[in-house]
């Protein structure tokens, strides 16, 4: 018996809430806040994963042959540009999305 009045309960108390017109506009926004949330987090982890590669790589380099230190950096130093940048492009997707909220 108590299952049944706790159903009903929780049955009439939420009729309300699905009359209300305005909860489709607001169930959209919340996809485009997860979407903005996935798209930075994603590319920030991608990105310092990349990062760290880069880095390391030029590090292994440098130590195996030091004298090559000065043609490894420029090539470094764009790559971890490039790899920033696709982040940079992914905050801006980001708050375009928010932007639609």
């Amino acid at each position: 018996m108590k299952r049944i009045l706790l159903f009903s309960s929780a049955l009439f108390a939420s009729i309300p809430a699905l009359a209300n017109e305005g909860g489709a506009i607001n169930g959209s926004a919340g996809m485009y806040a997860i979407a903005a949330a996935v798209a930075i987090g994603t590319a920030a982890f991608a990105g310092t994963f990349a990062q760290g590669k880069v880095g390391a790589s030029a590090m292994e380099g440098i130590a195996r042959n030091p004298e090559a230190q000065k043609s490894m950096f420029v090539p470094m130093i764009i790559s971890l540009v490039l790899i920033e940048s696709l982040v940079i492009y992914a905050l801006v997707v980001a708050f375009q999305l928010i932007g639609k909220i």
